[in-house]
């Protein structure tokens, strides 16, 4: 289910002349990618990145299953990536997916790359046969994919978050109708990290 893109058929180059456009390519996440990864996420968003919100209901758990996603460049370097991870909204709530983090290598914005991971995952948790995805971001971006604040308006993040920027697809129509309550992680809990955790605390 790897899809190879395109950004952009050609471009000029200072004097005019066509070039190859870059390609990236979509694929699940390997093994190896962590440390690559990390390192993406840190130089896309910082190192206060792990105190938002949405690491509460990430931490310690793995991802939804086929749903860990990296774009890599056509030398194999990672740069771009995007994760869905299994919640509850409210308590005997539905089961839905949490988006995020989406980041791309700062170097290469603009060239398509978040909006295909986005098209990607959707389309993959569609297949899955997931019912709803939410995510706490900029209403201006994902709007175009489909996300509004329009059923999320008595759901809660399991921390400080802006109500505005809380949002919503729905994959199954009427998924998200009477949602409400606190978001809850409900995932596969990453044994790996918990033996970390006892290690540090040795």
């Amino acid at each position: 289910m790897d899809a190879a893109h395109h950004v952009d058929s050609a471009r000029n180059d200072v004097v005019g002349t066509p070039v190859s456009a870059p390609v990236f390519v979509i694929g699940e996440e390997e093994p190896g990618d962590v440390a690559a990864r990390e390192a993406l996420l840190d130089r896309a968003m910082g190192q206060n990145r792990k105190r938002k919100s949405s690491e509460k209901l990430r931490r310690g758990r793995l991802p939804a299953r086929g749903l860990a996603l990296v774009a890599r460049a056509s030398d194999d370097t990672l740069v771009g990536t995007v994760r869905l991870w299994n919640v509850t909204l409210g308590e005997g709530g539905c089961d839905a997916l949490l988006l995020g983090p989406l980041a791309v290598e700062p170097e290469r914005k603009g060239e398509g790359i978040g909006s295909a991971l986005m098209l990607e995952a959707i389309a993959r948790a569609r297949v899955l046969g997931h019912a709803a995805i939410v995510l706490v971001g900029d209403p201006e971006y994902y709007a175009r994919f489909g996300f509004s604040a329009e059923k999320t308006g008595n759901l809660v993040m399991p921390g400080p978050f802006e109500k505005r920027r809380l949002l919503a697809f729905e994959l199954v129509p009427a998924a998200l109708d009477g949602a409400s309550g606190i978001i809850s992680a409900s995932g596969a809990i990453d044994a790996g990290s918990s033996r970390s955790r006892i290690r540090a605390a040795a």
